[in-house]
């Protein structure tokens, strides 16, 4: 499988994300800066996180409108797979490519921790390694993941299969909901279920030395549906 890491001024995960892609499919993925305007042909695109453009505006808002992400909404058009980690949830947000957006933490504090995630939708070629219901354990760090859509939206979410993970209780410490997501929602996908949005960092649980490796499931049932 290959792949394309997009790097923006103040992404911080673009390493760790490399790490997860590579140790999962053998190829390291191309790094791709904010201002191109090519992206190579790959299987899959991935925004990691960090916090591009130092946040201004709002989390990813400068984000979602450099000049590389044309050609990563043309290609998301097209149906090529796309994966936005916490940051990159958030820029994907912003330019249109998920639905809802991500708010200020409900405690106004940020958060860092571990916490469990609950699979809601396994029939995907993100959440193929998966069973529906089954909980793992991975880090989150951010400010800006409180989860919100409008009423309407939270049905069609519902409705279409569309809410990927959600905070659940579990093996972590404090409360399960770290942020005041709504619905305990914490990653998204598209209606087409060909893009994938979560505020928790698997790519940091890929590995024994970071406590824990239940985000190697993800990648692998990534790199197993693309390959």
């Amino acid at each position: 499988m290959k792949s394309a890491v997009v790097v923006f001024p103040g992404t911080n995960r673009d390493k760790d994300m490399t790490r997860a892609l590579e140790g999962a499919s053998g190829q390291a993925p191309v790094l791709v800066w904010h201002k191109d305007t090519e992206i190579p042909k790959v299987d899959l695109i991935v925004l990691p996180g960090g916090f591009a453009h130092g946040d201004y505006l709002r989390a990813g808002a400068m984000a979602a409108r450099s000049p590389v992400m044309r050609e990563v909404v043309a290609r998301a058009e097209r149906g090529v797979p796309l994966l936005g980690v916490c940051n990159g949830f958030q820029a994907l947000t912003e330019a249109g490519l998920l639905p809802g957006a991500l708010l200020r933490n409900a405690d106004l504090k940020f958060v860092c921790r571990t916490v469990t995630l609950r699979v809601e939708n396994s029939q995907t070629l993100f959440t193929g390694r998966f069973e529906a219901g089954e909980t793992f354990e991975t880090p989150v760090a951010h400010m800006d993941g409180n989860y919100f859509i409008d009423t309407e939206g939270h049905k069609r979410l519902a409705d279409n299969g569309q809410i990927a993970f959600r905070y659940a209780e579990g093996a972590a410490a404090g409360p399960a909901n770290p942020n005041g997501a709504l619905d305990d929602i914490a990653g998204v996908f598209n209606e087409t279920k060909t893009v994938l949005g979560l505020m928790p960092h698997p790519e940091d649980a890929t590995d024994p030395l970071h406590g824990g490796t239940d985000g190697r499931k993800l990648f692998d049932g990534i790199v197993e549906a693309l390959s």
